[in-house]
């Protein structure tokens, strides 16, 4: 394991919400992030450099506030790093669950380029369908072949509130925030992902493929789509958080390795 990384990935946990428009409220050994205006709902986690012991009543204090404010009751870190805190968030009464961390190694070889897999700009017709697929797979985690899929999908776009999504991520594709690959057969999304890039680090996020359309290699396709451009763009560390230890071995054929444990705590009575 290297400590470098790790701190590396710190500091990236640090600044990408304040980059996507949170401020950061101090409660001592922890920093709770809270959007101001339109975007993601952010989390707490512990504070860059702060101190390392994390109690329980900590977590309360920032339960409370986030109950307060009517934001989501999360709370994200690294095992290695922060390895008090599993403890104190368990004794606070919240559920925690574990994602193999894993970073792409530097001599990683790179996959050849996918026939269906294309990189997606601010105003490509497919952005709205891009940022819906990955809804559809999460509701139904795992790698197995699943229900979901273009019928679905069409469903799903019907919604509104897709819209909302489709500028915000647009507007980031615009400043350069974010960077989209998607896979398409047919004009259709089978799948998608981003990378968020903050200086020399970039984080893979939200690849996601219809359950239908699983098993024919679109995530791993979609990711190394992602991870090249990234790297074409300056990132010098990219780094992904797997589902689970089968997404991980997935992703360890497109170069990653594990370094760490990424943990995520909320309410147990949210987990679906």
């Amino acid at each position: 394991m290297s400590e470098t990384i790790l701190a590396a990935l710190e500091r990236y946990y640090d600044t990408v919400p304040r980059v996507g428009g949170a401020r950061g409220e101090d409660f001592g050994p922890l920093t709770l992030f809270v959007q101001e205006g339109e975007g993601w709902p952010y989390y707490a986690r512990p504070a860059l450099g702060g101190p390392a012991e994390v109690g329980a009543e900590d977590v309360r204090k920032v339960l409370e506030r986030q109950r307060e404010l009517g934001v989501p009751e999360a709370f994200e870190w690294v095992a290695e790093t922060s390895p008090s805190l599993r403890t104190a968030v368990e004794a606070a009464g919240l559920h925690v669950h574990a994602h193999p961390l894993m970073v792409l190694d530097a001599g990683a070889q790179p996959l050849p380029p996918h026939p269906d897999v294309r990189l997606l700009g601010a105003g490509d017709p497919l952005l709205r369908a891009a940022v819906t697929v990955p809804a559809l797979a999460f509701a139904a985690p795992g790698t197995a072949l699943g229900e979901a899929g273009t019928a679905e999908l069409a469903a799903a776009l019907e919604d509104p509130g897709t819209e909302a999504r489709r500028a915000h991520v647009s507007g980031m594709l615009a400043d350069g925030r974010t960077g989209m690959a998607a896979a398409v057969r047919d004009g259709v999304v089978l799948c998608s992902g981003q990378y968020n890039p903050v200086g020399e680090v970039a984080e893979i996020v939200g690849v996601g493929t219809l359950p239908a359309a699983r098993r024919q290699g679109l995530a791993l396709a979609v990711t190394a789509a992602l991870v090249a451009h990234a790297l074409e763009r300056g990132a010098r560390t990219v780094f992904l958080s797997a589902g689970d230890e089968d997404v991980a071995r997935i992703y360890g054929r497109a170069g990653f390795r594990r370094v760490g444990t990424a943990l995520i705590a909320e309410p147990a009575a949210r987990e679906a």
